[in-house]
């Protein structure tokens, strides 16, 4: 079979015929496992039995979704066995029946972390550890005092930065960091003493990961989305965020420097221009740019990536920007920025280095001589 024309050949000698007889005994037994776990759910066998089969069969293919909406119906059921056997039970005052559904409930969903966090160890970008993950924790919201739910999700801030530091580009691990973020600053978990917002703390975060990776579009894709929290937050006036922008705009511009074909470098750029461009400049960093200011930035910005050509006029990413910065100045002005003379040389050379994408190419060649 081929994937992306490339024929999937196996690199090792051919299988004996004992590893494929080894092969097959396997194949059965995992065959069987499913039947005994589908019959089970279909008897409605919700135990500590079929939860064991689930786990069984999730250590050798977590990516069987359905196997894990099974085992949500089954810990569902378990947890208001839980419910039910403690409040009928004649042994214990009240408060003490509370204490020990709480300590039950907080050992199962414990008990299923510990079993996640060893799948994630070998298979960090399985959606499904990560789905089956955050539901655990959300039935700690649902099903535990304030107090005890919110140890479960600082311990899981805690994992999840330990499991960044380790792969730092895992996007699934960077939205999931978001995800328990928000939880974390939600009403349903502030217990009174925590700030509101975590947005500078994650945005010191991000600062620190780019410091190690600079081709980290995670972090800078997260970074774009505090920025406006933060100023927000702060109740910025239009002095404070221009300031801001400057500031990014310096720290990308040195980033590009020292990496110019690094396409998350250019990515966060294409987010900070958009305060140049007044349809779009509503989610900027300074959405209130004067016309006057965005005209003089656009100057700036042309002049500082023509200076870049010099060190990297093989970089298609240089060339795309500074048509779009050109494009945006005659929006604005209505006539094309003095750097623009080069315009025609800017998109031939584009269309030489970007082959595959001639027809965006000659489209973008129409809207020019249109402009």
């Amino acid at each position: 079979m081929a994937s992306h024309g490339v024929s999937r050949i196996s690199d090792g000698p051919p299988k004996t015929d004992d590893a494929r007889k080894v092969e097959l005994q396997k194949i059965q037994i995992y065959q069987e496992l499913v039947e005994r776990v589908v019959r089970a759910v279909q008897e409605q066998a919700f135990t500590l039995d079929t939860l064991q089969l689930t786990t069984k069969l999730l250590k050798d293919n977590p990516e069987y979704y359905t196997i894990w909406n099974y085992r949500r119906r089954i810990l569902q059921q378990m947890f208001y066995d839980m419910h039910k056997s403690i409040s009928q039970s004649e042994d214990h005052t009240e408060s003490t029946s509370e204490e020990i559904k709480i300590g039950m409930i907080k050992d199962r969903i414990s008990d299923d972390l510990r079993l996640l966090e060893r799948l994630l160890r070998e298979y960090p970008k399985c959606y499904w550890i990560w789905n089956h993950r955050s539901w655990l924790l959300q039935q700690s919201v649902n099903l535990l005092p304030r107090k005890d739910s919110r140890l479960f999700w600082d311990r899981e801030f805690a994992l999840v930065g330990k499991m960044l530091a380790r792969d730092n580009r895992n996007f699934h691990g960077w939205g999931y960091r978001r995800k328990v973020v928000a939880a974390l600053e939600s009403k349903e978990l502030r217990t009174g003493h925590e700030a509101t917002t975590m947005a500078r703390e994650e945005f010191d975060y991000t600062t620190r990961m780019i410091k190690v990776d600079l081709s980290n579009f995670s972090a800078w894709h997260y970074r774009s989305k505090l920025i406006p929290r933060m100023l927000d937050r702060d109740t910025a006036d239009d002095g404070q965020r221009k300031a801001v922008l400057d500031e990014e705009l310096r720290w990308i511009q040195h980033s590009l420097y020292a990496d110019p074909d690094d396409q998350s470098l250019w990515s966060y750029y294409q987010y900070m221009i958009t305060a140049f461009d007044p349809p779009r400049a509503k989610t900027a960093i300074a959405p209130n740019l004067t016309k006057t200011e965005r005209v003089e930035y656009l100057k700036k910005e042309l002049e500082k990536y023509l200076e870049l050509l010099d060190i990297a006029d093989d970089c298609k990413w240089i060339y795309q920007t500074l048509i779009q910065l050109a494009m945006t100045f005659k929006k604005l002005t209505f006539e094309w920025p003095e750097q623009a003379q080069e315009i025609g040389s800017w998109l031939t050379e584009l269309q030489k280095l970007d082959p595959l994408r001639s027809g965006r190419w000659n489209d973008l060649e129409k809207v020019i001589s249109k402009a």
